[in-house]
């Protein structure tokens, strides 16, 4: 119909904009956490966007629910405010008919939902924590802090005093303890890192080499020009060895193995997996919400206000109950039910009131806002 094509139109774009805004809240908010890797560690800018993107479908999972609400919530109080509601109630829809446009795209949402959460949050969170670790251990890619005792590994340590914006390094201080008779202790005036395709060096100009035997206790100093210290094999010595919940399927969650983690936590990893099924519910449990308080009795201009402080505190309410539903499934997996009946009750309960609801025909006289859609 004509009339759910211009509905749909309405709440898509009203969604786009509150997605687009929410998300860049969240990406502000988040992204500041990661500036220190391109101020301190020389992170290009392109590797920093794509860094945050990563994050996207796991924020787009958290925000979807509520921008479709807010949307659902937005055009319909407009409708009702320019009597479009009040046309379309007097030509015999009743309140199924004019749920229908947001039902779709609650549905659409819904089915999003269950992509994001599926497959699109573990593959890009994976991708995410990878590149993180990659950009944590991978000297290639980091540039010494100054002013900071730079830990490279569990047996170097590097200090550098000054760094130029030509890359040159001012008072260097080298403690390598990789030898296990000898800790070496080099100092230098200055020096530059050398980054090539087998491993990370810092070249070191106008120094001394102090070495003492672990031992004997014997020092020996060495004076040198230039000396370099080669920082390779570090990273090697780093490997992965854990995973996030966000970086699994739901199958690895549903049957967490003692190859993922510790038996302790199985009861958390299964509440997460159940959680994965049930927030995408949120897509359409919350609309319809909505969708209840507005086209609740008959259309009045008194009562709006009142009317979406009631949808705001319900959506909060069944929101609560989800992730409070899913820390006491953590605990107790006995109480996995109430997680589902958290989002499935208010999906039942708004479509029978929907179902059952009167609304009361308008007053004869009543004249429609002009410009509503035929």
């Amino acid at each position: 119909m004509r009339i759910d094509r211009y509905v749909i139109r309405q709440i898509l774009a009203a969604m786009i904009i509150v997605v687009v805004s929410l998300t860049c809240v969240i990406w502000l908010s988040q992204s500041l956490r990661f500036i220190d890797m391109i101020v301190n560690r020389g992170l290009p800018l392109a590797t920093f966007i794509y860094f945050t993107v990563l994050l996207m479908p796991t924020w787009l999972s958290l925000v979807l629910p509520i921008a479709c609400f807010a949307a659902t919530m937005f055009v319909y109080s407009r409708m009702s405010s320019d009597r479009e509601l009040v046309v379309l109630t007097a030509s015999g829809l009743g309140p199924m008919g004019l749920a229908r446009p947001a039902l779709i795209v609650a549905l659409g949402v819904t089915l999003l939902g269950y992509l994001l959460s599926l497959y699109l949050v573990p593959v890009s969170y994976r991708g995410f924590k990878e590149l993180q670790f990659q950009i944590r251990h991978n000297y290639t890619n980091v540039l010494l802090r100054e002013g900071v005792f730079n830990s490279m590994g569990d047996d170097v340590t590097v200090f550098v005093r000054a760094r130029q914006p030509s890359g040159e390094l001012s008072g260097i201080i080298v403690q390598d303890d990789r030898e296990n008779d000898e800790s070496v202790t080099l100092l230098a005036e200055s020096g530059a890192l050398i980054l090539d395709d087998t491993s990370p060096k810092v070249l070191m100009v106008n120094g001394n080499r102090q070495a003492r035997n672990t031992e004997t206790g014997r020092i020996s100093i060495l004076y040198f020009d230039r000396y370099t210290v080669d920082l390779g094999g570090l990273q090697e010595a780093v490997q992965r060895t854990t995973r996030d919940q966000n970086e699994l399927f739901i199958d690895e969650l549903l049957n967490p193995t003692e190859q993922i983690t510790q038996p302790r936590n199985f009861g958390k990893y299964m509440a997460e997996g159940h959680s994965r099924l049930v927030t995408p519910l949120l897509g359409l449990a919350l609309p319809l919400i909505g969708l209840v308080v507005v086209l609740r009795g008959e259309f009045s201009r008194r009562g709006r206000s009142s009317r979406l402080v009631a949808a705001v505190l319900l959506v909060g309410l069944v929101q609560a109950a989800v992730l409070g539903s899913k820390y006491l499934a953590a605990k107790e997996l006995g109480l996995m039910p109430i997680m589902y009946a958290s989002a499935i009750g208010p999906i039942l309960l708004c479509l029978l009131l929907l179902a059952r609801q009167k609304m009361r025909r308008p007053k004869p006289g009543t004249l429609p806002a002009e410009g509503t859609p035929a």
